[in-house]
């Protein structure tokens, strides 16, 4: 028995293949942006640099969520879709019910681990008396209640997009999107609870988008392999092992751009909370650009993962070559449009003059980087799709945490406040390179074994 979207994966033109799988994954990915910057915005709408500053300290632990769920997410939709290829459908089975319930399981844990330490893990993060109890608030809703609902929401997004059912993944996480939107406005000024509301929005927001995905593999039960059913959980067979080794490159990225921001922040900080607050706005901004590129990426992932092991090694090329085209045309118009517009974008978010005129110095610099970013992530892809596991991981440890941190402190000796963020180019640009020596000897040696040259 086969998926619906066989048709899609085997036989379907390259660019309808691409453009079905890619587009509602881009268009999910903008949406989660904008409801990021949402928090922001809203925030910001009251002038109080403290509690924008607040929620710019606490992204980090909120962050780490993602990366839970693209360990279990991504490891799991790149071992179903090779399964699936493989005309296996039980080990599939397997490796969805491993997923959903691996990623619950640790969600609770982190969820529960970080609220209690957080007497003492705020203040490391930065926070003083003028942030903490907003911080504290911020925790609790999201990563103490939020935390399964926010795995499990994300997680669930990448494992029905493995079956090719990438508009539907998309419509859940576009719905928890547009509804903290929406609430937003009203928890933070009609209920008048500030950052605490708008955390309860995002803790709501996430909760109705894992309902809807409940829901629909619920309704489509006799079709998919994704399902909720404990007795399909199994240690057996390698699953863990495959799962977790081609999900923990996604993971550690995520781990080492939560510990580059705390440094980040830590740096920034000292300074002030009106550069904290500008950094928080540039970065959020920022990844609307790596957001789409990260949505072309995820997107064809299933695609590509599912021809490698049906052995349509042609077809995989095409898939990648024209994923490669995309990211680079969306990713460099993005940096120029970030470039150019970069005082009235970060004045949209708050009127604070010393708040503006940090954030728009930093995304000027940051945002160069977008085309390097956006050839890391489509190879780091590449890699996992095909069931790679130590190179991946080697450049998602360069690209956060490997090479910028140490360049942040050098740039803050050089230059200060203003020289810290020329951090983030200097090491996109560097991880692109390792990424570029890692990938070309891999592809020329494909193209032999495989004769898609």
């Amino acid at each position: 028995m086969k998926t619906d979207n066989t048709e899609l994966f085997e036989k379907a033109s390259i660019s309808k293949a691409v453009i079905t799988m890619v587009i509602p994954t881009i268009i999910s990915q903008i949406i989660t942006v904008i409801y990021n910057m949402a928090d922001t915005f809203f925030i910001g709408q009251m002038n109080d640099p403290n509690q924008v500053a607040a929620a710019t300290l606490v992204m980090p632990p909120f962050v780490m969520l993602t990366g839970i769920a693209n360990l279990f997410g991504i490891g799991g939709a790149s071992y179903i879709s090779r399964s699936l290829g493989a005309g296996d459908r039980d080990k599939a089975k397997r490796a969805a019910s491993f997923s959903i319930w691996g990623a619950v399981f640790v969600a609770f844990v982190y969820g529960m681990t970080i609220y209690m330490l957080s007497p003492w893990l705020l203040p490391a993060l930065g926070a003083d008396n003028n942030t903490y109890g907003f911080c504290v608030d911020y925790v609790f809703w999201t990563i103490a209640i939020g935390g399964i609902p926010t795995v499990l929401n994300a997680c669930l997004a990448h494992l029905v997009r493995s079956e090719g059912y990438s508009k539907e993944s998309s419509i859940g996480v576009a719905l928890g999107g547009v509804l903290n939107i929406i609430l937003d406005p009203i928890f933070i000024f009609a209920f008048k609870l500030g950052v605490a509301g708008a955390a309860m929005a995002t803790m709501i927001s996430n909760v109705v988008a894992t309902i809807y995905f409940v829901s629909l593999l619920n309704k489509n039960k006799d079709r998919t392999v994704i399902k909720f059913s404990i007795k399909n959980f199994s240690f057996k067979r390698g699953i863990p092992k495959e799962i977790l080794l081609v999900g923990f490159p996604s993971f550690i990225m995520i781990l080492m751009g939560t510990f580059s921001n705390i440094i980040l922040n830590k740096l920034v900080v000292s300074y002030s909370n009106q550069a904290i607050a500008g950094m928080g706005i540039a970065k959020k901004i920022d990844i609307l650009a790596f957001a789409i590129a990260n949505g072309i990426t995820q997107g064809v992932l299933p695609l590509i993962g599912y021809n490698f092991a049906a052995k349509n090694y042609a077809r995989m090329r095409a898939a990648i070559k024209t994923s490669f085209v995309f990211c680079l045309i969306v990713s460099i118009i993005g940096a120029i449009f970030l470039f150019t517009c970069a005082v009235p974008v970060v004045k949209f978010f708050i009127s604070d003059a010393e708040t503006v005129a940090y954030g728009q110095h930093f995304l000027r610099i940051i945002c160069i980087t977008c085309p390097a970013i956006s050839v890391t992530m489509m190879i780091i892809t590449i890699f996992q799709a095909t069931g790679q596991k130590t190179k991946p991981m080697i450049l998602s440890f360069l690209r956060k945490g490997g090479i910028d941190v140490p360049f942040m402190f050098i740039m803050n000796y050089i230059a200060g406040a203003s020289g810290i963020p020329w951090a983030t180019p200097i090491s996109d640009v560097l991880a692109m390179a390792v990424a570029l020596i890692l990938f070309v000897p891999y592809w020329k040696k494909m193209n032999s074994e495989y004769k898609i040259g």
